[in-house]
């Protein structure tokens, strides 16, 4: 082994180079993975009682990994979930240097076998039919955010986009035609499609319409008082102001963005509509099951679009829950 080995560029280069360039991992990935590292190095820095800028290669030792982990369990408390997420970042943090540093190989190779730790699933938390329809109709109808706001609550709930998903919304990924949708640019720079409903591309028609902006394909959908696309925070906000009071603390259920996703994978299931579809409607098949299923057709999206369209419309009537107890695919909901 040469001298020591200043940890640095290699950080940098993981981040610019791996994340961004190789995995092509967008702007919020990037910052959780920046989380993680940047407590790793801080507790690193403070275990060898030196700066951050003066860290080495060979700082980053196995032992000093598994005191990692313990201290975010002990010491703030992190839920096993959390721990687990960033031991993820770990492995693929080791797995990069184990690739430019073959004398860490060793090392590298006893942090890819620190194993993920059990952890129960998260709580399932969606609206009920009824609490989702009273939400939709006691809605603001006036002031200038009224038609953003409900087309916002209306499309979270159509769609089962991620919060950032429809922050990352532009006027070019509409199509408010005859057979309205919507593409989603989701994790893993994937895009699916979306149908809409009828309500749902008029309501964006209409908030479209407001604008004194031209329709350009960039123009965010969904924007600030100011003109600027809405944050992930900014769609929080509105969420918790327009739905906050269905929190119920008596099933520790918040209201904010990700509930809509699991109200509509919660309600595409009890209409009857098959587990791969909503997959695929909501754009998480899991990487490890990827060949187990089909590529989801237009026909059948429209096929469950119909099954869920909103009070009013001109549906038969819906099919009786099919579910509510199955352990496995309530455990896959709460993974979404």
């Amino acid at each position: 082994m040469t001298g020591a080995r200043p940890l640095a560029s290699l950080v940098h280069s993981f981040f610019i180079d791996h994340l961004v360039v190789v995995k092509g991992l967008r702007p919020a990935s990037v910052r959780s993975y920046s989380d993680t590292i940047r407590l790793l190095l801080r507790f690193v820095a403070d275990q060898k009682g030196t700066k951050i800028t003066k860290l080495n290669i060979e700082d980053l030792s196995f032992e000093q990994v598994l005191g990692f982990l313990r201290y975010l369990e002990n010491d703030r408390h992190n839920h096993i979930r959390t721990r687990n997420q960033r031991l993820a970042t770990l492995h693929t943090l080791f797995e990069y240097i184990a690739s430019r540093e073959p004398e860490m190989l060793e090392t590298c190779q006893r942090v890819a076998a620190i194993p993920i730790k059990r952890a129960a699933p998260a709580e399932t938390h969606f609206l009920e039919r009824d609490e989702m329809e009273a939400l939709l109709r006691h809605l603001p109808r006036t002031g200038r955010l009224a038609q953003r706001d409900h087309t916002l609550i209306l499309f979270l709930y159509n769609t089962g986009a991620r919060a950032q998903e429809v922050a990352d919304l532009r006027v070019g990924n509409l199509e408010l035609g005859e057979h309205a949708s919507v593409r989603l640019h989701g994790k893993g720079d994937k895009w699916r499609t979306c149908p809409l409903w009828d309500q749902t591309a008029k309501s964006l028609v209409e908030l479209l319409g407001t604008s004194n902006k031209p329709r350009a394909a960039d123009v965010p959908v969904f924007r600030s008082v100011t003109g600027e696309a809405l944050t992930r925070f900014g769609i929080y906000k509105i969420v918790r102001r327009l739905a906050g009071h269905l929190d119920n603390a008596r099933i520790n259920r918040k209201v904010s963005p990700h509930i809509f996703r699991h109200t509509a994978a919660m309600h595409l299931l009890e209409a009857g509509v098959e587990v791969n579809v909503i997959r695929g409607w909501l754009g998480h098949a899991d990487l490890t099951t990827t060949n187990r299923y089909a590529e989801i057709s237009t026909r059948a999206k429209m096929e469950a679009l119909r099954a869920t369209e909103p009070p009013g419309s001109s549906v038969g009537p819906r099919p009786r829950p099919v579910w509510r107890s199955d352990e496995s695919l309530l455990n896959w909901l709460s993974s979404l």
